[in-house]
């Protein structure tokens, strides 16, 4: 983020509601002596009824906090981030809209930073309270309440607010239990490829509607889809997404589940575990690049990211003891990959193969390191 301010004059930071943005944007404004607006608060917008005269006689840092509340303004950071010298910079927060993040990189092209925050990781919290982690998701009130049920009682709180109030205020015009039922019944296909026929037969809705339901979702950022990869015209490539509930405190609300021992029995155990770890990854890693990839013969690789010219590859495992696949022979063959990881809940690292290497995930960063070695070389 403070890299973002930097380089760039607006930098946008954008998540779902109360994963800490507005805790970060206070610290770095307080750092900075910046000015704090928050659009859904009477009395600033009232500071903003003619906000270009207002933004203009500022000096430094202006934070403007749910901005999609007034997406009007996007049009006006432009005229401010076009002034020479520049006076000041934006840091802009928002929340849940697809429409205002397709506004703001059309009208701030070439002037806007974006960064993505998802409330806590594994490397936020450290590896001892991994559990802890997975099981009551990256909410920071969420893992931070007092006991197993005040946790569960803020996520149910959470569900409820963000569908019958927040998506409303973005207008979106859907029925709060309709979309409940979507949403729960995306829980269970959690890790799966996207059948949208499937999913709108048992909603009674068109398929149009079911993709428009799985898309005000992935907008508000509780949901991902993770598109294939697909380049070899000569085999058949899954080319649906993969959804995913993005933070596992919501997944496991959504499938009644309340603790460490309801998720080890759960037969959602090993698709939880990899939407646990995928964020984990595609917190550092730069998800414009991740995919997932799997054939109609049955090879497939959960994450491959391509990226300076390297190609990485992520097999996720609930398995105290992985083995080499038929399947990664054929990922490393294919895909031409550089390397892949085997990422599992054990405690210790070995290889695999030559280009293979099992990893527990408390140990993610030593990928980090690697990754990020290779990348800096490639950019000298």
């Amino acid at each position: 983020m403070r890299v973002g301010i930097k380089a760039s004059p607006v930098t946008a930071i954008l998540g779902p509601r109360q994963c800490g943005k507005t805790t970060l944007a206070k610290l770095v404004s307080d750092e900075m002596k910046g000015e704090y607006f928050d659009l859904e608060d009477a009395e600033d917008q009232a500071r903003l009824r003619n906000p270009q005269l207002t933004l203009s006689q500022f000096r430094g840092l202006v934070v403007l906090d749910e901005i999609q509340r007034l997406p009007e303004l996007t049009q006006i950071l432009r005229v401010l981030a076009d002034r020479k010298p520049l006076p000041c910079r934006f840091l802009i927060l928002g929340s849940a809209s697809p429409e205002f993040m397709s506004r703001s990189s059309d009208s701030l092209a070439g002037r806007i930073h974006f960064v993505d925050i998802n409330g806590f990781t594994l490397s936020d919290v450290g590896k001892e309270h991994q559990r802890l982690l997975w099981v009551r998701g990256g909410f920071p009130l969420s893992y931070l309440a007092k006991n197993s049920a005040a946790s569960l009682k803020w996520r149910a709180d959470f569900v409820r607010t963000f569908l019958e109030r927040d998506l409303p205020q973005l207008g979106v015009r859907v029925s709060a239990e309709m979309l409940r039922r979507f949403w729960t019944m995306l829980a269970h296909y959690h890790g799966q490829v996207w059948n949208s026929s499937e999913i709108a037969r048992s909603l009674a809705v068109t398929h149009h509607t079911c993709r428009n339901y799985l898309d005000l979702l992935t907008g508000g950022f509780v949901v991902r889809q993770l598109q294939p990869w697909f380049e070899n015209a000569g085999k058949r490539i899954v080319k649906a997404p993969k959804v995913y509930i993005r933070d596992s405190g919501i997944l496991h609300r959504l499938l009644n589940i309340t603790e460490w021992k309801a998720l080890e029995a759960h037969p959602k155990l090993g698709a939880s575990w990899e939407g646990f770890v995928m964020e984990q990854l595609l917190d550092w890693l730069n998800e414009r690049y991740a995919y997932f990839w799997s054939t109609y013969q049955g090879a497939e690789l959960d994450l491959f990211v391509e990226q300076n010219g390297k190609r990485w590859g992520f097999e996720i495992k609930f398995n105290e003891a992985p083995t080499m696949t038929k399947s990664m022979h054929i990922a490393l063959n294919d895909l031409k990959l550089d390397r892949l990881w085997v990422i599992y809940p054990g405690n210790s690292s070995f290889p695999m193969h030559e280009k293979v290497e099992c990893v527990p995930l408390a140990e993610m960063g030593k990928i980090r390191e690697f990754v990020q070695k290779k990348r800096s070389k490639r950019i000298r």
